[in-house]
């Protein structure tokens, strides 16, 4: 059985024991958190897709840690003109632990 989920703006295919990096989300690590944004469950050959998303399925998760992705090089460059910029950027993630995946 899995989900397909909306988090930050994102969608993620997930099923119970995965464990996955999200936007930051504010929740406390160790605490249980549940996604209402759930837009299809396929459980065997049922397949239930809401529309735009499900009422009666639940996703629940548990908040594993929180922390920073790896940072990401930004360099601007205009050639023949001696400039360069560098600049770089490390995201904030929550990373979850899905526990339930219920219709």
């Amino acid at each position: 059985m899995y989900a397909v989920i909306t988090s930050g703006g994102k969608q993620y295919r997930v099923a119970e024991g995965q464990t996955l990096k999200l936007e930051k989300i504010a929740a406390e690590v160790g605490s249980s958190i549940h996604f209402d944004n759930v837009l299809m469950v396929v459980s065997g050959d049922t397949i239930k897709v809401g529309k735009p998303s499900l009422q009666e399925a639940k996703v629940m998760a548990d908040v594993v840690s929180h922390g920073r992705h790896k940072k990401v090089h930004i360099m601007k460059f205009r050639r023949r003109k001696h400039h360069q910029k560098q600049m770089g950027h490390r995201q904030y993630y929550t990373e979850v632990k899905i526990t339930q995946v219920a219709i």
